[in-house]
């Protein structure tokens, strides 16, 4: 295996550095203040996003949605004792019986073209309070209308969701790009009748209408200028990730290669129930992050804590993350 349009001005809304934690609009505020009843309050919240620079690249980071699950060592560590898993979860003052979810699918502003890396749930998710990829892509100034490139990690559900709406393409200008192994794998009709059929009827749903505009890509293949494509598999059998360059600096957006800041850095060898070859996704773990760690680059992980972005630094048993700050803003 190896692994290898101009920008738009942001809302008022949306000023400034940093992290845009978007306020919530609370209404009645007053009379909760004179009162103090909270009970009926109505509450309106706005799309979380975060906007930073790499070079002359602009990185918009959109929190499509966040969740609560049980019971962590059914999903992490799959391989290990639960008393284990849930004492490195202790000692990482983290609960040990619940973890917590998000997805940060990513507009990448290269002045010359808008790419959406990865698109949520879409409006499936929109009822459990998901789906808010295209409210945040529009609080930070641009219309779904400007995306000229989609580009996709992997097809698993909560990447594809939002490549539709309504029926129609969400994204009606632009052309796709589809790792080849990974398109092969799930519009085959050898899935159905087995655990990926669901997938499958999801690619056939979201991904399949949309092939006449893809390009199908491999290691090594450009995506567009300052972006390639890498081959990571293991958790799907054509699962990419996409290395990021300008101006000398450097990205990785790693997708699902690791999907927890803890369980699956500080313990890359670990199976993850939700990676369909185990092992391979230990090995491409462990070689993704050991280039990003000898690199000294910088990553977005998709089901990382928002922002999704940060470092990593090599310790005995794996790595230990580093969220980003300022770094990028001055």
């Amino acid at each position: 295996m190896t692994i290898f349009h101009g920008i738009k001005r942001r809302t008022l809304f949306a000023a400034g550095l940093g992290l845009l934690a978007a306020p919530v609009i609370l209404r009645r505020t007053a009379y909760a203040a004179a009162t103090g009843e909270t009970g009926n309050m109505e509450v309106t919240p706005q799309p979380q996003i975060n906007q930073f620079k790499l070079g002359s690249i602009k990185f918009t980071a959109v929190r499509d949605g966040f969740n609560v699950l049980e019971r962590p060592y059914e999903t992490f560590g799959s391989n290990q004792d639960p008393q284990t898993v849930q004492a490195l979860l202790a000692a990482n003052f983290l609960p040990i019986d619940k973890f917590a979810n998000s997805y940060a699918p990513t507009v990448v502003d290269t002045g010359s073209d808008v790419i959406v890396v990865d698109t949520g749930f879409g409006a499936a998710g929109r009822e459990r309070g998901l789906g808010q990829f295209i409210a945040g892509l529009k609080a930070a100034g641009y219309s779904p209308d400007d995306v000229t490139v989609v580009a996709l990690t992997h097809l698993h559900g909560d990447h594809i969701g939002g490549l539709m709406e309504g029926g129609a393409p969400a994204f009606k200008n632009a052309r796709y790009v589809i790792g080849q192994a990974e398109y092969d794998f799930w519009s085959d009709k050898a899935r159905e009748g087995t655990p990926a059929e669901g997938g499958h009827k999801a690619v056939l749903a979201n991904v399949v209408p949309l092939a006449e505009k893809a390009t199908f890509v491999k290691e090594g293949d450009t995506i567009a200028s300052g972006l390639t494509a890498m081959l990571a598999t293991g958790h799907t059998p054509g699962h990419m990730i996409f290395h990021v360059e300008s101006e000398g600096k450097r990205l990785i957006m790693t997708g699902d290669t690791a999907n927890h800041y803890i369980l699956s850095l500080q313990r890359p060898d670990w199976e993850v129930r939700f990676d369909m070859d185990k092992a391979q996704a230990a090995a491409t773990r462990k070689k993704v992050f050991d280039m990003i760690a000898t690199d000294k680059i910088a990553f977005l992980g998709y089901h990382m804590p928002f922002p999704a972005v940060g470092f990593v630094e090599t310790q005995e048993t794996g790595y230990r993350f580093v969220p980003k700050t300022y770094q990028f803003d001055i």
